[in-house]
């Protein structure tokens, strides 16, 4: 099985670590993925750190989740994290206000998928 098939396992598991690490609540919606104890939305990302093809990984957003996001004063948790046997180890994480990321129209493009505009950000740039 290859790791894009794994991605959504992955990704769930990046979901568990990041509800485990800061104390969220699950709660999927079109722009956010969970809630903090107080009840502010955060949208969980995560990128693999070494993928197979020797790349680095990097977080997805879309303009539509990240809009809407920053407008609500949403969060933004990103954990960085490489295959460990059947599961992940996350080797860096953090959590930030959508807000305070300042991405513009202009820094979004077209993402040949339905969910419209993204941006990709690198590992790199978001624990700088």
């Amino acid at each position: 099985m290859s790791r894009s098939s794994n991605a959504p396992r992955y990704g769930a598991l990046v979901e568990r670590h990041a509800r485990d690490d800061r104390g969220l609540e699950a709660e999927h919606s079109s722009w956010h993925d969970a809630r903090t104890p107080s009840g502010e939305p955060v949208s969980i990302k995560g990128a693999m750190r070494r993928r197979a093809d020797g790349s680095t990984g990097r977080f997805r957003i879309f303009q539509d989740a990240y809009d809407t996001l920053a407008k609500r004063d949403g969060w933004i948790y990103f954990a960085a994290y490489r295959p460990r046997g059947r599961g992940i180890e996350v080797l860096r994480s953090k959590m930030t206000r959508a807000r305070t990321l300042r991405l513009s129209d202009s820094d979004f493009y077209p993402s040949g998928h339905h969910r419209g505009p993204q941006i990709k950000l690198s590992i790199e740039e978001v624990f700088q």
